[in-house]
């Protein structure tokens, strides 16, 4: 692990209270990183800053500008100057795109694009006039490798790799960074009931958590996880896209949010997230 150049940094950490926003808490906090985690469940949140011993833990609604500013505001009174934000919060509705409710894809739309949006402008406007600072957003493999029955999902991860690589484009020099984390499944309580992909292994949210940590100390524009599947997703891209999707659907990857998954094992999440 980078100790080195990761202790002592200010972090802040959208969806912090659990999965993988609760693991880089969890594992930057280990390497000496001044953690702060913000999460839409106050309880949780509350709980999870307990456990790690954290000064700042508390209830960050990401689609509302003044609860997300007071909540950079908190981090930078009690720890000091934000030298990384993590923006984690996320949500995922399974089932079809087309009879999928109006408030459900509103509702991802909302958290994981302009959340994403609305943290990074809101710490790029205190980076940028420092002249240095990073922001990390948590896209997906489904970024670049769209799967049937979260369709919605996949559009949101598309937009945040997108619109990270812009903003990135249009700061350079400037001292601030900008990174995408591309992780594959991830064990976590978002596919709660989901299939698995024949030949594949999920991450784990340490493995994220790990990535995170790596990225901070030695920037770079996209990271997969595992780092691996950036070769095969860069030989996908080279074949014909019927090729590359028969190639999923051998693989299994096409029933993985659709005829594979156990609904009953969704309803826990699907209530919490709002996308029931």
């Amino acid at each position: 692990m980078k100790r080195a150049s990761v202790a002592d940094k200010v972090v802040a950490i959208t969806g912090g209270a659990r999965g993988i926003g609760l693991a880089t808490a969890t594992v930057l906090h280990g390497v000496g990183a001044k953690v702060a985690i913000g999460d839409i469940d106050r309880s949780a949140v509350k709980e999870a800053s307990g456990q790690l011993g954290l000064e700042v833990g508390r209830r960050l609604d990401v689609t509302d500008r003044r609860s997300f500013a007071d909540f950079l505001d908190a981090v930078e009174e009690r720890l000091g100057t934000v030298d990384v934000l993590v923006n984690n919060a996320g949500v995922i509705a399974v089932g079809s795109a087309i009879e999928e409710p109006d408030a459900v894809t509103q509702r991802l739309l909302d958290v994981n694009i302009y959340g994403v949006i609305l943290g990074t402008k809101l710490a790029a406007l205190r980076m940028l006039p420092r002249g240095h600072g990073h922001i990390v957003n948590i896209a997906s493999v489904g970024s670049v490798q769209p799967v049937e029955g979260v369709a919605t999902y996949c559009a949101t991860k598309h937009a945040v790799l997108g619109y990270t690589d812009a903003v990135r484009m249009e700061n350079r020099g400037s001292g601030v960074h900008f990174s995408a984390i591309l992780p594959v499944l991830t064990n976590t309580e978002m596919i709660a009931g989901a299939g698995h992909v024949r030949g594949f292994k999920n991450a784990e949210p340490e493995d994220v958590a790990r990535a995170v940590v790596r990225v901070v100390a030695k920037p770079k524009a996209r990271v997969f996880v595992p780092r691996s599947f950036g070769v095969v997703v860069s030989t996908q891209r080279h074949l014909p896209q019927r090729v590359s999707e028969a190639i999923g659907h051998a693989l299994g990857s096409g029933r993985v949010f659709t005829s594979d998954v156990d609904v009953d094992e969704r309803k826990a999440y699907a209530r919490r997230a709002g996308t029931s």
